[in-house]
Order: C-alpha cells, then structure tokens, then sequence
C-alpha cells in the first residue's frame, strides 16, 4: 500500500511541470473553486468521523493532530513566503513559493490518509486527487509556477508527519494500525 501511495504521489507530481506551459503570459483569473477545495480532503476526515466511520484516531488524538500538522505546515509556508519573495507569475505580489494553498490541501490529504488509508487505499485516491486539483488549479489559474505548488505539497505532507509525531506526544496516543513493507509482504498490526 505504501508503494502505490509513492507510486502515486510520483505521478502526478512528474504531471505538475507539464503545466507550466499553460502558464505563460496569462493574466491574474481572481480567486476560484481552489479556495474552497483546498479544505475539502480535512472537512472529508471530520465528517467521515462525525459518520462513525472508524479511524485511525480517537476524537482527542484526531484534533489535536490536524491541529498540530496545520500549524506546522503553515507556519513554514508562510515563514518561506516572507522570507523568500518569489514573484507570481501573474505579477501581483511576492508571495508565491510556497503555495499555501497546496499546502493546506496536501496536509488535508495526508491526514485523510493517515487515517483512512488502512480502510481503503481510495480515501487516499481521492484525498490526493482534490489536492493535486488545487495544485492544478493554482497553476492554471497563473497563481503559481509548477515548483511553487510542489513545494507546497512536501510542505504539506511533511508538516503532517511531523504533528502527528507532535501531536502523539501530546495526547500520549497512537495509532491502532500499522502497516511494515519487507521485501517479500506487507502486513497490517491492529491494536486494540
């Protein structure tokens, strides 16, 4: 399962710089859909909670978490952003690199599949592929240059591995899934 998450994130990824072609000399569109989307993938682990929907995460540790992983991925998008001053390409400011909307939405997806990876690995799909539309949208729209939103993205999937790690130490809490990959299997630990 973590092969394709790799495999997958290694996709579209390598899709992002073909983008950068339709960027070119196009006028500043306004905001758009990615305003909303980019909440989408977090708003889905909630109301899949809220469902009853089994995570990998109690109430607490779910919150405390998604707090901590936004936090961090943010405070490091928006520290890179006034301390980089990175043109957009539409020329309205200086705050492209990083995306912090791709941020946002990949650490969204991340926490997405953190904790629901291990029901299926489509909650992870369509997590990544919300994200992966902001990212697109961003750059389409002449928001962004196409390393902008996949800097974001790190940013985003990194700050989540990070506040989880946080977050643990703070609740005292795990997860009740593991997953190891050998060279020959991969196996699942429930704890209970």
């Amino acid at each position: 399962m973590l092969m394709r998450k790799n495999a997958l994130l290694a996709i579209l990824f390598a899709l992002l710089p073909l983008l950068a072609t339709a960027q070119t000399d196009k006028p500043y569109h306004g905001d758009g859909a990615d305003d909303y989307l980019r909440f989408v993938p977090v708003a889905g682990v909630f109301a899949l909670k809220a469902c009853g929907v089994e995570g990998a995460s109690s109430w607490k540790r779910l919150v405390v978490n998604t707090a901590a992983s936004y936090v961090l991925s943010s405070g490091v998008a928006w520290g890179m952003k006034h301390a980089i001053h990175e043109r957009r390409p539409d020329g309205t400011d200086s705050r492209s690199f990083p995306s912090g909307h791709a941020t946002v939405a990949f650490a969204g997806a991340h926490i997405l599949y953190k904790e629901y990876g291990h029901r299926s690995v489509w909650y992870g799909v369509a997590g990544y592929g919300v994200a992966t539309a902001v990212c697109v949208d961003r750059v389409c729209r002449n928001r962004h240059h196409w390393y902008d939103v996949a800097a974001g993205a790190a940013i985003g999937i990194l700050g989540t591995e990070a506040g989880y790690w946080l977050g643990d130490k703070i609740t005292g809490e795990r997860s009740r899934y593991a997953v190891a990959v050998g060279p020959q299997s991969v196996s699942l630990a429930v704890t209970f």
